[in-house]
């Protein structure tokens, strides 16, 4: 089972085949806890969101095409779960919870070097959760989802050369807020 590829595995999802969903969210269930924990959930949230996905994967299965990318059908509906979530938790007025910037980083172990890497985690961390939510994403699909150009286009709905450049510009603009930062 291990060699079928994501599209093979959705095609017979998509035909009936419900078990099938199963190993796919073995495959994916990392890569988007990640992507929802970098967009700045909370680990609670960040959980109840990767289920929704796969409900969504569920609902829509007809939908599926087979063409592309699976990963990048299944990230375009992940970023519209994390959207609905975000306009539902606004609409309420409750706390979204705690950001990853808020997260406690210090583990005292005397390495000056440990410590400077450790702080330049923190740093790229702050940076990127000052980033505008569009370059957050785009940067979190490319550098740390490690998804394709022609997969960030087919997700945003661009040509690759066009992720491309907003890939570039993003990393441009982190770079920037990451000095600023740094000069504090």
């Amino acid at each position: 089972m291990q060699n079928l590829t994501d599209n093979t595995l959705m095609m017979q999802v998509k035909n009936g085949d419900l078990n099938k969903l199963g190993l796919l969210y073995e495959r994916h269930k990392k890569r988007l806890f990640g992507f929802f924990y970098n967009l700045g959930n909370n680990p609670s949230v960040s959980e109840d969101l990767v289920q929704n996905v796969f409900v969504r994967i569920l609902k829509y299965r007809k939908s599926y095409t087979g063409e592309g990318s699976f990963a990048a059908w299944m990230f375009r509906m992940a970023r519209n779960v994390n959207y609905d979530y975000h306009k539902r938790v606004k609409k309420q007025r409750v706390s979204p919870g705690i950001s990853p910037e808020d997260a406690n980083i210090g583990s005292e172990d005397g390495l000056n070097e440990a410590l400077e890497q450790q702080g330049n985690a923190f740093l790229v961390k702050k940076a990127l959760n000052l980033l505008p939510a569009d370059k957050r994403e785009i940067l979190l699909l490319s550098k740390y989802r490690e998804l394709k150009f022609y997969e960030i286009g087919e997700i945003l709905g661009c040509t690759e050369g066009a992720a491309k450049v907003r890939v570039h510009r993003a990393l441009k603009d982190l770079k920037t807020i990451f000095l600023q930062l740094e000069t504090r």
